[in-house]
């Protein structure tokens, strides 16, 4: 198939990687412009980027998609079968949406219509599901509203967020390139979304990191895990700021006020939580620190009893 693809973070490269290998002909590219990163200001290459210009594809970086009349002639110009959108990061007009021969389809990060939106891993992390997955979505003008082609799920278990995503960029890519066949054969058959079972994902912002202790023991370590590798779990400790990127509930009961530190020992720091509930942390991180466990942290530090993270 000719194909248009656009996305822009380390989430999309796989799905690109696959279509590639598939032997489908990718006419161009289109992604986020550069940006400016790290202390020194050097100007990086989208991930989507820097592989489009290993295999000397055409690459269109339009500031905002739907004012580039360039671009879209462009893609007109290419005429494609199909246009593949994985995280890509802009809103897509509906001329785009309607060009292609088989329109746009989304690889998404969920099992639709449940966690719509920006930040799918996160939430199904968060909210403590079992399993997610993917979804690919024939493209509308809705946010992630369009019918569902096909879907593959997984076993979320304890990762983070950094390896479910990795896993399902993985999966999203292999779904796809399933699917793109049964598109082009005309045997899928579109599954209409229930609105009435949908739920939203929203931005995370770093704020969501802070961590507040009247929750349970099991939600601050879902909140750690969903937040790995950012913005970070963390909380106050004193008067510097304390990442935290491992911990995990305990048996023990506690009267003490949530986020009292009531032992600390090389197995972790064990803190009151809501309920009496108590959460161990083993893993953390000090400003302008690398990550380290408890163990490690004490040989040179300490962390008082009775003192608090707020």
């Amino acid at each position: 198939m000719k194909v248009v693809f656009m996305g822009t973070p380390d989430f999309s490269v796989p799905v690109l990687a696959k279509i590639l290998e598939a032997g489908h002909q990718v006419g161009c590219v289109v992604t986020q412009p550069d940006k400016a990163k790290n202390r020194g200001k050097k100007i990086q290459f989208t991930p989507v980027k820097e592989l489009a210009a290993e295999h000397g594809i055409k690459v269109l970086q339009p500031e905002k998609i739907k004012q580039d009349t360039e671009v879209l002639q462009t893609l007109k110009d290419y005429a494609p079968d199909i246009i593949v959108v994985v995280a890509y990061g802009q809103i897509i007009q509906k001329e785009i949406l309607d060009l292609p021969k088989y329109g746009c389809v989304n690889v998404h990060a969920s099992l639709l219509p449940k966690l719509r939106g920006a930040s799918p891993i996160q939430h199904a992390i968060l909210q403590g599901e079992e399993e997610t997955g993917v979804t690919i979505m024939q493209m509308d003008v809705g946010l992630d509203t369009g019918d569902m082609l096909s879907k593959a799920s997984l076993v979320i278990g304890d990762r983070n967020c950094q390896q479910l995503h990795d896993d399902l960029a993985e999966l999203g890519a292999k779904l796809l390139v399933e699917t793109l066949p049964r598109i082009e054969a005309g045997n899928i058959s579109p599954e209409k979304q229930d609105d009435s079972l949908s739920s939203y994902a929203g931005m995370i912002s770093k704020q969501d990191g802070k961590i507040d202790f009247h929750k349970s023991p099991v939600e601050i370590q879902r909140q750690i895990r969903a937040f790995d590798p950012w913005p970070g779990a963390f909380c106050n400790y004193g008067d510097v700021v304390m990442k935290i990127w491992s911990a995990e509930p305990v048996t023990e009961k506690t009267s003490k006020a949530p986020g009292t530190i009531i032992c600390v020992s090389d197995s972790g720091v064990d803190t009151a939580c809501g309920d009496g509930q108590v959460l161990r942390i083993t893993e953390i991180q000090m400003p302008g620190k690398k990550r380290v466990s408890v163990k490690d942290y004490l040989r040179g530090n300490k962390i008082e009893i009775d003192s608090l993270f707020e």
